[in-house]
């Protein structure tokens, strides 16, 4: 359980109604197999699994529910030697009324009974007919146990030794009312809910129950495990299909689908789920006020490393589905478009400039500036494309450049800027051949010039071309192309910026601009700031100098949004990516990295406007508040200790 992930297993066993000594030796083996080799430290079973759901009026007859209380004890004596918390439904009979019950096992004990909170009696459930609903509170009943056993809907799980795993249960119904019994369990704290379940097979269902399980565990911010009843059930009236999940904050990890093997398993990552929940200010006001209302019992499981199987998604600005990347494209267009519209309409400005290079980032700027305009309905002309070859531009990208800007119909300069920068470096007594970070900003500078002068001549915008991944680094020139006064792509990864320009080059019906779209999205990424090679070919590859943008955003995604320490963010890392990197060089540029990612912030603390498109940022108005001068060395520290 280190980075804080916890293994989860869903289980639904093959029962026989009333047998309850086959049931429990089905769900002893399914315990034993789910903990010794999957490795699981949560195993939930089925709604009342220990008897069978459809025992029907035999819950009246005291000799079920006598050997389903020895059912239980024995149970909890065959998986004593477990490192696992388990979860098996049992009926239990409390001051003369029966209980439906969740019953909580750690270490060859029970922990807690959880009774059922909303007991269904509509069309084909009639559970009132022996079960009586979960009394008020909680209270202690002796089980025959050293200690007293506390039973009641209010209680929490919470573990010692990953004190941030903290699981309550509810049971089938519960989660189907208008107020399940999980939203005060994760109020409370509680980081994963189980759930025991016997919802039956009918038509269009699963799908409905799929929608519950995951939208639940996005409302709550949780994990949510669902374990409902399968082959083996009565089936004279319904089927039971075994229909098994394992969702968090609304993404389903894993699923035995109904009729499938029923099992289901995968990792929930709770530290994150607490991460979510610092960040969501609503969530922790609303937490203080169920706080009191609960009981907490305490539980102790192993800390060994939890062996992922989840799919952890190497590039997570980018759906891996066609169909979802190109939504998401359209949608990250959309919003870059219409945000630009907005302040071209409210600026009452007609004119935009923008400086293209035939790369990238100002090949997807002038695709939205052009939309935008289409939105208006303003005349394409309008936008001024610049192209400002420099001392390390070559004619590949200077071509792209200006065959594009003629195929989208938008004016197009031309500017040199190797005569002003040469007396530049003449003016602040620069030497030419000296080939630093002066040399190439002085260029970066001189370009952004340009356009803003020209921006003023012609009563203009100067249209920011710079993405997220390069704010995140400070590969950007500080009041060069890090400046302008509307910066589209500011919310844009690297990583997806080439799938938007491919996504408008498949569907743009345009066969001049496509082939220069996907010219440009072959042209290796490159500032062009230093001479080109002497075959006139990209001398600087920016990924050369500042790494993979696969890495950094993959990085950038696990710390921003996820709130992941180093050390997990490397673990992922090398899970996800792998197959591609050697986890020497993960580690080297994860480095990079936070150093650049500190080091840079005072690029972000000025940052011109621009459209949030994603869940990361770093628009010091919007999602980012950090200091300038914040030291590095924590992280850093850890990296060098792995």
């Amino acid at each position: 359980m280190q980075d804080g992930f916890v293994k989860v297993a869903a289980r639904t066993p093959e029962v026989r109604v009333a047998d309850v000594d086959y049931n429990v030796e089905r769900c002893v083996d399914a315990a034993c197999e789910a903990v010794d080799r999957e490795g699981a430290k949560i195993v939930v079973f089925p709604e009342l699994c220990i008897t069978g759901y459809t025992c029907e009026d035999l819950f009246w007859q005291d000799a079920l529910l006598d050997a389903a209380q020895q059912g239980l004890f024995s149970f909890a004596d065959q998986t004593a030697n477990l490192d696992a918390l388990l979860f098996v439904g049992v009926p239990w009979r409390v001051n003369g009324k029966l209980y439906n019950c969740a019953a909580a096992l750690c270490a060859g004990e029970v922990l807690a009974l959880i009774p059922k909170t909303f007991v269904p009696n509509y069309n084909e459930f009639y559970e009132m007919r022996h079960f009586t609903p979960a009394p008020q509170g909680c209270i202690c009943i002796d089980m025959g146990q050293e200690e007293l056993v506390p039973f009641g809907t209010d209680i929490l799980l919470r573990c010692s030794s990953m004190p941030d795993l903290v699981v309550a249960a509810e049971i089938c119904e519960d989660l189907w009312t208008p107020k399940p019994p999980s939203i005060a369990h994760a109020l409370a704290g509680a980081t994963v809910i189980v759930n025991l379940s016997a919802s039956n097979a009918i038509v269009g269902k699963a799908a409905y129950r799929r929608d519950l399980v995951v939208g639940q565990s996005a409302r709550l911010l949780c994990g949510y495990v669902y374990t409902s009843a399968g082959y083996g059930e009565s089936t004279t009236d319904v089927v039971y299909a075994g229909h098994d999940m394992i969702a968090e904050n609304g993404r389903l990890l894993a699923e035995s689908a109904p009729f499938g093997p029923g099992f289901a398993t995968s990792e929930i990552d709770v530290a994150g789920l607490v991460g979510e929940r610092l960040r969501m200010s609503t969530f922790q006001v609303a937490a203080a006020a169920s706080l009191a209302e609960h009981l907490e019992v305490s539980f102790a499981l192993g800390r060994e490393e939890t062996k992922l199987t989840r799919r952890i998604s190497p590039h997570p600005f980018v759906p891996a589905d066609d169909e979802k990347r190109n939504a998401r494209c359209e949608d990250v267009f959309s919003i870059q478009a219409y945000g630009l519209a907005k302040r071209l309409d409210h600026t009452r400005c007609t004119c935009a400039v923008i400086g293209v290079s035939g790369g990238l980032d100002s090949t997807l700027a002038l695709l939205v500036t052009v939309r935008a305009f289409d939105l208006l309905g303003l005349d394409r002309q309008g936008i001024i494309a610049v192209t400002m070859p420099g001392f390390g531009t070559t004619e590949r990208t200077r071509g792209n450049a200006t065959t594009l800007s003629d195929a989208l119909g938008v004016q197009l300069r031309e500017i040199s800027i190797a005569a002003a920068v040469r007396q530049h470096f003449a003016d602040i007594g620069h030497d030419e051949n000296v080939h630093d970070v002066t040399y190439e900003n002085c260029q970066a500078r001189e370009r952004t010039q340009i356009i803003m002068d020209i921006a003023n001549q012609e009563g203009g915008m100067v249209i920011g071309t710079g993405d997220l991944s390069e704010l995140a680094l400070g590969w950007a020139t500080y009041n060069g192309d890090h400046m302008s006064m509307y910066g589209v792509n500011s919310g844009v990864p690297k990583t997806l910026v080439r799938h938007l320009v491919r996504y408008v080059a498949d569907t743009c019906e345009n066969d001049a601009e496509a082939d220069i779209l996907y010219d440009v999205l072959d042209t290796p990424v490159s500032p062009e700031l230093l001479p080109a090679n002497e075959d006139g070919t990209i001398a600087q590859q920016t990924e050369d100098l500042v790494g993979p943008y696969e890495l950094h955003d993959f990085f950038l995604y696990q710390v921003l949004r996820r709130g992941a320490t180093p050390r997990k963010v490397y673990r992922l890392a090398c899970y996800a990516l792998g197959d591609t990197y050697d986890d020497a060089t993960i580690l080297s540029w994860l480095k990079v990295f936070y150093r650049r990612f500190f080091s840079q912030q005072f690029k972000r603390s000025c940052l011109p406007d621009g459209p949030k498109v994603g869940s990361v940022a770093v628009s010091p108005r919007g999602d980012l508040r950090m200091p300038s001068d914040a030291v590095s060395r924590l992280w850093l520290k850890e990296l060098e200790e792995l």
